[in-house]
């Protein structure tokens, strides 16, 4: 009886490991935001200088972010997931998430996009992203954290479904600003 409820247990988790790989899979290929073509990749090691490049020209030459912090993300296989965007060979955006089986979350852990584009609908895309994955998952929320001060990308965040859930208080490494948490509910898929 055991032997078959082992035999069971490993056929249902290798084939739902399947699945989910599926979905975190990403095949390299070019999409139009607005009208400019990108160049949509996963992100690779090789990435992180210029990923680092970004997010100085973000953050007026800080780096939220180490070169080990995006690197040690980037060797994790299980559950993470993070894509790049290029214009003209040059990597212009960035974004990570988490998802996690348990918690049926996929939480936003980095995304930013260079100031030369900004406004032109990245961020928006590379959120899209996140958030189809993370419904093809069936999970039930998407979470992250955004600056207090940041107030452009809370309105993005709002437009697309999250709402404000919570505020972190000296969050920020550095300048020790809160964090506003916020989350979006994922809808319940009806057979209809």
């Amino acid at each position: 009886m055991l032997r078959k409820f082992k035999e069971y247990f490993q056929k249902m988790t290798t084939g739902g490991n399947q699945r989910r790989q599926r979905v975190l899979a990403i095949q390299n290929h070019i999409v139009k935001v607005g009208e400019v073509n990108y160049y949509v990749s996963r992100a690779l090691i090789t990435d992180v200088p210029e990923m680092l490049a970004i997010e100085r020209a973000v953050y007026a030459g800080q780096t939220p972010w180490d070169e080990n912090a995006f690197k040690t993300e980037l060797r994790r296989q299980s559950g993470r997931f993070y894509i790049v965007m290029r214009h003209e060979d040059r990597l212009v955006a960035f974004c990570g998430c988490v998802f996690d089986d348990r918690r049926q979350d996929a939480h936003i852990t980095n995304i930013a996009v260079h100031p030369d584009v900004q406004g032109q609908g990245l961020g928006h895309f590379m959120m899209q992203v996140m958030m189809k994955r993370a419904r093809k998952l069936h999970y039930q929320t998407v979470t992250l954290e955004v600056r207090y001060s940041n107030t452009i990308t809370q309105q993005l965040y709002r437009d697309l479904g999250f709402e404000k859930t919570g505020i972190k208080k000296r969050y920020y490494f550095g300048d020790h600003e809160d964090a506003i948490d916020m989350t979006y509910r994922i809808p319940v898929a009806t057979d209809d």
